[in-house]
């Protein structure tokens, strides 16, 4: 079922969100090389801790996964697109990293995340995550009262076509609220003019996963958890919580 937020509920979800933004600027700025992912993971807990917010990563345990995840954030690299779990992986020069991170604060919940270099940067991670961050732009830009989730999807879609890179096919974005995945799903591709109608109070966690190397296929690594590029080419992630309103999209997991 869907749930259409009051716009007080708006405003407690941009507090969430507004905790996940300082979570995931606080991992970002302990990255470095010789960092360990754990200690990623250690400055988002910090930051949650200190905000009085709950993890809805930690001990989470959706149907496809063997155990629950063990820790606040998700660190992918390189070619890590989604549910790298921190371990004491310690970060090397060029490494391409994607963070995703939650919050639940006063019973709503915000969901984000961010892709970046560490070190020296290759061009090519660069123009990855400048597609990336273009396919999130253009997916919350279709997100306008009137319109359909297709259009978010196909928006999503054809950005990632014109950059020639592939995305995972069976994941997404997904409505949020009071739980971190809530109805309805945002697939990465679409038709336009299809789908769930979009209305003022529909909340988003809007999210493309771009692959450089162009397949659309991925395994998972035998954590259960982690899902890797099958060629082996470098991976991008990034999101918000992106709710539709009258006034146009808002943003609720910016800084």
């Amino acid at each position: 079922m869907v749930e259409i937020k009051t716009d007080a509920a708006l405003d407690a979800m941009r507090e969430a969100g507004r905790v996940v933004a300082q979570a995931l600027a606080a991992a970002r700025e302990v990255a470095g090389v010789g960092v360990s992912l754990k200690e990623l993971d250690e400055a988002a807990r910090t930051v949650l801790a200190k905000a009085g917010a709950r993890s809805p990563f930690l001990g989470y345990r959706p149907s496809f996964a063997p155990v629950p995840f063990p820790a606040v954030i998700c660190a992918s690299v390189n070619d890590a697109v989604v549910h790298g779990i921190p371990t004491d992986y310690r970060l090397r020069d060029s490494d391409l990293v994607s963070i995703d991170c939650g919050a639940e604060l006063d019973g709503w919940t915000g969901d984000a995340a961010i892709t970046f270099t560490v070190g020296t940067p290759r061009p090519a991670d660069l123009d990855l995550i400048d597609a990336t961050q273009q396919a999130l732009d253009a997916g919350i830009a279709a997100a306008q009262v009137g319109n359909r989730m297709g259009d978010i999807s196909h928006a999503i879609g054809a950005v990632a076509h014109k950059a020639r890179c592939g995305m995972p096919t069976d994941f997404g974005g997904h409505g949020i609220g009071r739980r971190m995945h809530e109805d309805p799903p945002v697939p990465n591709r679409g038709r336009p003019g299809r789908g769930f109608t979009l209305r003022h109070g529909l909340v988003l966690a809007i999210e493309p996963m771009l692959m450089a190397g162009g397949q659309d296929t991925y395994s998972t690594d035998p954590d259960g958890w982690t899902l890797r590029t099958t060629d082996g080419s470098r991976a991008a992630h990034i999101e918000h919580t992106v709710a539709i309103t009258d006034e146009g999209p808002r943003i609720l997991t910016l800084p």
